[in-house]
């Protein structure tokens, strides 16, 4: 029998007497007793005194590196999951979502943290702002991590990914967390907490786990923690209700279960290739996790001239779903999560039936392979409401197991009323290849789903599902969804971070962001910036070019040799007639050219390659006899690979009057010293 045992402070508290007896919803044996008896303050007290300083001491990319360690640590021992998984009442397929989704969010947010975060320990949001005309006094938005501690409440039916997905953009902020699974399945997110600890890869304090209940934590939580919660609106409203979390503004971000739908378009005949995919997604949908997921569809809302050709296709479908013991390999469905689910989703059910016809699954006579149909079993449920206008349990009442209703619309505004009725979802979908009516329906259900998921024949081979919460995009959605958005890449990580405006000298915010910006000091190098390594080089480091002249020649040449002969190079009358030019010319591309020309050391050295140029913009037109100059400052520094970093270089060229006339930003890969 398990024993999950919560984590606090560093060290393992097993199950005390008043443990809960977790039962097999395949068997009805007992398989598990949890809860124990934690010390809030304690767990607040590790997280902000140890577990915060020791992530906060790393930069973004340490941290990054960090969660990439521990996918590859979970990874290779995911098996161990796996046996465990079965035990949930789910198959390997539904456990596939859960642990391999899991670990799968890790090395997501480990590549958007490399890829999108600065290599240092602030992160600098958008440009900088002039507040004075001399350039002297300027703000920046800034966002750092909040000193605090993120307490993670997560429903049962995802016991891995459920805690992975949130942890990832947390620890990636520089955020402790305390960890609260569902008790139900706590036992499989305790054995994959287990596995976080013994990789000793994660500072200690960095993370905790509680097995049971929470006590009195939320009333110890002030302005600088956050409370992350998945589950459902009644529970979410209950914890939002804390006075605590009320007085203190403490963050609270909701992923709520919410009553998704599915759209077939107009155009979508039995025949088509959507219609295909959408009876094929539809049954997916409800047959995963038994149903069990945040962002089932819910609601199938179908032509009305189409959905006798729907019920049929899906009752056919769903009825060839094998139900039974997930650890039987021919199985494609197997139990909801306990027998109180199942008493649940059939109350649900029965409010639904109220209002529509069930058109296929009998809870009380329906086929199982190698299990009771007195345990936690249900058959796919389908109910079709042909007056879906008159309703009001179908858009408000949500069965959370595998249960669905088909519901007629006559148009793409009465589709999206029906859709909107659910008052706000996680997802909502539209299967049709007519992109007039995708787009009718995406401008009316946008502002009530978190996610539009658009599906066709064109995207359907890459398409990664309606009900697949992806890490570079929002979890959430407004209304009964919640009004939370987990994940979505960056998104996630600044729910854990303090957005902050600094205003000061261009010295001085470049001292805070470690990045260089116009106005901070320039720094003469001891030698051409491109001859010095990656260590070598400072933020501020500054090359100043003799400067060139422009000739005619040079302006006819570049348009012959290229073939850009556009009648500002070439046409003095046609260059003068427009507003922009005084007459002819120099070809912007032709500037960049001959700045490469200025400022390029050209013997072999650190600098390896050029890999980008970012924000050009022409600023003034050069004519003939114009003379331009560059200016190349270091102004930032990223660590990339264990061989080179990339540097970015910001340009600017100006004519002889000093005025400017191009700005941009390069971007080069430099060898570390050595």
């Amino acid at each position: 029998m398990l024993r999950p045992e919560s984590y606090q402070a560093g060290r393992w508290i097993g199950a005390g007497a008043a443990a809960q007896v977790l039962r097999s919803p395949v068997t009805g044996e007992e398989i598990a007793r949890a809860g124990s008896t934690i010390d809030p303050q304690a767990m607040l007290d590790h997280a902000r005194g140890n577990g915060g300083p020791a992530l906060r001491a790393l930069g973004f990319h340490d941290r990054a590196r960090m969660l990439k360690a521990l996918g590859q640590y979970l990874d290779g021992r995911k098996e161990e999951l796996y046996a465990l998984n079965p035990l949930t009442g789910a198959t390997r397929i539904d456990g596939w979502v859960d642990i391999d989704g899991g670990i799968l969010t890790l090395f997501a947010f480990a590549s958007k943290g490399r890829r999108e975060l600065p290599d240092g320990q602030v992160y600098v949001e958008g440009g900088t702002e002039a507040l004075s005309r001399n350039g002297s006094f300027i703000g920046q938005h800034i966002a750092m991590p909040l000193r605090g501690v993120g307490v993670h409440i997560n429903a049962f039916n995802f016991p891995v990914w459920g805690m992975l997905e949130k942890l990832a953009p947390c620890l990636l902020a520089g955020v402790p967390l305390i960890v609260k699974p569902a008790t139900q399945t706590s036992y499989l997110t305790e054995a994959a907490f287990r596995m976080i600890v013994e990789s000793g890869i994660l500072p200690e304090g960095a993370v905790q786990l509680i097995v049971g209940g929470t006590g009195d934590l939320l009333d110890r939580l002030g302005a600088q923690d956050v409370v992350s919660f998945t589950g459902s609106a009644d529970t979410a409203l209950k914890l939002r209700a804390n006075p605590a979390l009320a007085c203190n503004s403490t963050r609270f971000i909701a992923e709520q279960d919410s009553l998704n739908a599915a759209i077939l378009g107009a155009d979508a005949g039995p025949d088509s290739d959507e219609f295909k995919l959408f009876v094929k997604e539809a049954v997916a949908e409800i047959t995963t996790k038994a149903g069990q997921k945040c962002t089932a569809m819910r609601r199938l809302i179908v032509p009305a001239p189409q959905i006798d050709a729907v019920t049929e296709a899906l009752v056919e479908a769903l009825r060839k779903i094998p139900v039974g013991n997930p650890e039987d390999k021919a199985v494609r469905m197997g139990a909801l999560a306990s027998l109180a689910q199942k008493r649940d989703v059939l109350a649900k059910a029965a409010q639904i039936g109220a209002e529509a016809r069930r058109v296929t699954g009998d809870p009380d006579q329906f086929d199982l392979l190698g299990a009771d149909p007195a345990q936690a079993f249900l058959p796919p449920m389908l109910f079709r409401c042909d007056e879906p206008d008159a309703a009001r349990a179908l858009h408000e009442v949500e069965a959370f197991g595998p249960v669905s209703t088909l519901m007629p619309y006559r148009d793409a505004a009465h589709a999206a009323a029906l859709a909107n009725r659910g008052g706000g979802s996680l997802v909502a979908s539209v299967f049709t290849h007519d992109a007039d009516f995708a787009r009718d329906v995406a401008l009316e259900t946008a502002a009530w789903h978190g996610r539009l998921y658009l599906n066709d024949r064109d995207s359907a081979e890459g398409a990664t599902g309606h009900g697949s919460p992806l890490p570079a995009l929002i979890h959430g959605g407004p209304g009964r969804a919640g009004g939370g958005e987990e994940m979505g890449g960056v998104r996630g990580v600044l729910h854990y971070m303090q957005r902050t405006a600094v205003q000061g000298s261009p010295r001085m915010i470049a001292a805070l962001t470690g990045q260089w910006t116009p106005g901070a000091p320039e720094i003469t190098p001891p030698e051409h910036p491109f001859r010095r390594s990656f260590d070598d080089l400072r933020i501020g480091e500054t090359l100043w070019t003799e400067s060139r002249t422009i000739t005619l020649e040079d302006i006819e040449h570049f348009a012959h040799f290229t073939g850009d002969t556009f009648y500002a190079h070439m046409d003095q009358a046609a260059a003068e007639a427009n507003p922009f030019f005084p007459g002819r010319v120099a070809h912007g591309y032709l500037l960049l050219s001959f700045a490469a020309g200025l400022f390029v050391q050209p013997d072999p050295g650190p600098v390896l390659a050029n890999t980008g140029l970012n924000g050009l913009s022409f600023k003034k037109p050069v004519s003939p006899g114009d003379a331009i100059r560059a200016r190349l400052t270091c102004a930032r520094k990223t660590r990339r690979t264990g061989d080179y970093g990339e540097v970015a270089w910001a340009v600017q060229l100006v004519n002889q009057n000093g005025d400017p006339v191009a700005e941009y930003e390069l971007l080069t890969m430099v060898a570390y010293r050595g």
